[in-house]
């Protein structure tokens, strides 16, 4: 079952029009240059850039739903890991609820390890126990699409498996998740990834299928060489 469909989504002068199928369950990569428009297609998606086009989820128009119901259908983690609030950590969490739901954040605290961490300020904390955090309060309210704009970042080998193995868990449960990243070791764990330079999708592949291209050496300038990779001739 197609859980996203996207039909004409831009952003003028940084997203080109885009049409995109995602079917629940599945695990999507986003990968190109800096600059080229990964973050532009999550946050066109998410409709919080006042993106033109279509945006619908299980046939529900995300502009349609009111703030409640959009939480419940998408969750959005932005790059940036800066947080000023001198708030507590599961504070912070609870503000991707609609209402209290105190069992459900502590199991999001178990599932991420933010035991003791959880009544810190969460402006004291380290920059990849922040994004651990900041992850929590995307997924605490079980979404259908969860659009993560590099989740990975910050993280320790540990927590970069660990969050994947997350992800992938909550994939078989029937999420819909959309994942921007850098580093290349990790396609090896997505289903699909979309290949995304000058704003626009150039390639929607298998993993394996993608980086064997031609055209994913020439978007990102670089090469194989020797099982890792080197600057293109």
């Amino acid at each position: 079952m197609t859980s996203l469909v996207a039909r004409g989504v831009a952003i003028a002068g940084r997203l080109q029009p885009t049409d995109l199928d995602v079917s629940a369950g599945e695990l999507v990569a986003l990968v190109g240059p800096n600059g080229g428009g990964k973050t532009s297609l999550l946050r066109a998606f998410a409709r919080i850039e006042g993106a033109s086009g279509l945006v619908a989820i299980n046939g529900e128009d995300v502009d349609l739903a009111p703030p409640a119901r959009r939480r419940q259908l998408l969750s959005f983690l932005p790059a940036s890991r800066d947080v000023t609030w001198p708030i507590a950590a599961r504070d912070v969490i609870a503000l991707g609820l609609d209402r209290p739901d105190e069992p459900r954040i502590a199991e999001l605290i178990a599932l991420l390890e933010l035991e003791n961490l959880a009544d810190r300020p969460v402006n004291r904390l380290s920059t990849g126990e922040r994004a651990r955090v900041l992850l929590a309060r995307a997924l605490v309210g079980n979404p259908k699409i969860l659009l993560l704009d590099e989740p990975l970042s910050n993280l320790d080998p540990y927590w970069v498996l660990r969050i994947i193995a997350i992800l992938e868990s909550i994939a078989r449960s029937g999420a819909t998740i959309m994942v921007a990243l850098h580093d290349l070791a990790q396609l090896g764990h997505f289903a699909r990834a979309l290949l995304i330079a000058g704003g626009q999708v150039q390639m929607d592949e298998a993993p394996a299928s993608l980086m064997a291209s031609e055209r994913f050496g020439e978007t990102f300038r670089i090469q194989a060489a020797n099982g890792d990779w080197a600057i293109r001739s």
